[in-house]
Order: C-alpha cells, then sequence, then structure tokens
C-alpha cells in the first residue's frame, strides 16, 4: 500500500508489525472485500494523556478535571492512492472513532486525540468534529461527543460511522493487522 506519503507508508511497511506484537499500537487495516490480501487503508490508536491545561474551552466542558486528561490517539490515518478520492478516509475515521468510543469503556478514555500530518488533514479532522489546539496541530474530539454520534447513529460529518452493513456495502471490512 502506498499513500503517497513516505512516513505512512514506511510505518505500514516496517513498524507496524513491530507495534502490534509489543502492543504499542492497534493497527487496523481496511481491506477491499473482493481482495483481502490488498490493503486500502489504516489507522492505529493507542492509549496517551493530556495535560487538562493543553485541552481547549471548547472540549473542557465534556471531560473530567484532572491533572492529566485519559485520551486515545488516533496515530495515523492513511488511504492507498488507488483509492483516495472515494470517501474513504471518513468511512476509516469513523471506524477508528467507533472503536476508540467502545475501547474507552474498558479502558477509559476522555478522547480522541490527532496530531495532524499538515494543515489538509488538520482541516479534515476540523470537518469532523474535532476541536484544534492553541498554536498547534493537534486536535482533540471528546468521547462523549463520540458516543452521541455513534449510539444515536448520527453522521460524523458527511460518513455514517460505519457498521458491518455499511462497510459491505462499500465493498470494505476492517480489521486489526494480522488478523484474517
Amino acid at each position: 500500500m502506498s499513500c503517497g506519503v513516505e512516513s505512512l507508508d514506511t510505518y505500514l511497511q516496517t513498524q507496524a508489525s513491530e507495534d502490534m506484537r509489543h502492543r504499542a499500537n492497534a493497527v487496523f487495516v481496511l481491506v477491499p472485500l473482493d481482495t483481502p490480501d490488498r490493503i486500502a487503508g489504516f489507522f492505529t490508536l493507542c492509549a496517551s494523556a493530556l495535560d487538562q491545561g493543553d485541552v481547549p474551552e471548547a472540549a473542557r466542558r465534556w471531560i473530567p478535571r484532572y491533572p492529566l486528561v485519559s485520551a486515545t490517539l488516533l496515530g495515523r490515518l492513511a488511504i492507498a492512492r488507488e483509492y483516495q478520492g472515494q470517501g474513504l478516509s471518513s468511512v476509516l475515521l469513523a471506524r477508528a472513532l467507533r472503536k476508540a468510543y467502545e475501547s474507552a469503556a474498558t479502558v477509559g478514555s476522555s478522547m480522541v486525540v490527532v496530531d495532524a500530518i499538515d494543515d489538509g488533514a488538520a482541516r479534515f479532522c476540523e470537518a469532523h468534529g474535532f476541536v484544534r489546539l492553541p498554536d498547534s496541530a493537534r486536535l482533540v474530539l471528546p468521547i462523549s461527543q463520540i458516543g452521541r454520534m455513534v449510539e444515536g447513529g448520527r453522521t460524523v460529518a458527511r460518513a455514517r460511522t460505519p457498521t458491518a452493513a455499511t462497510m459491505s456495502s462499500a465493498g470494505m471490512a476492517t480489521h486489526r493487522l494480522n488478523e484474517p
């Protein structure tokens, strides 16, 4: 898979499997149903924390008042070049947010954090409800807001949070890297 961003391509090719073995990141891949050995995209999730003071005012009302705020880091998200422009970035983001929301019930997480790789990625996240931290490429989205989207069947911008049916209708499925 090549998304056109060298650091993301290199990560998937050389580091992702090792991160999975060491449980440093959970790596999820998007695959076409008709060619499941081909990767159309991927994202990573891992536990993280933010200083309370780093959380923007717009997001503070949604989180507990602890010195460190538990979070889930959406570390990477990429779509292969041949699948770009088909709305799959939004579908993959929605899947990542659903996974983060589901895992928050087990490990605790107040928000999803993204460190945008560039301004285009930051604008994409903002269009999906993320709030940018001042003077930073870091963006946050409170888990409580994600919960309302997931449980209420609301949209994450233009893409519905994917279920097996919506992923199937798009001809795609997600699973953890190294799983069938």
